[in-house]
């Protein structure tokens, strides 16, 4: 199942609305650089296995 990191689920000063989906790997490789680069985490297997925790399953969009 492809998994979701959205930064509204998390306050931040910069009001943050990026929303990241994909395999569960892609997704915590995208959100910690995400994480680093934007929000000046320091992009660690700590970090990693965080944002791994926070996921959320990505549920189907239907038109």
């Amino acid at each position: 199942m492809r998994k979701v990191a959205d930064c509204r689920d998390y306050p931040s000063e910069s009001n943050c609305s990026l929303t990241i989906a994909g395999e569960e790997e892609e997704v915590v490789r995208a959100a910690a650089e995400h994480a680093a680069s934007v929000h000046g985490h320091e992009n660690t297997p700590e970090l990693r296995d965080q944002l791994r925790g926070m996921l959320k399953d990505e549920v189907p969009q239907h038109a």
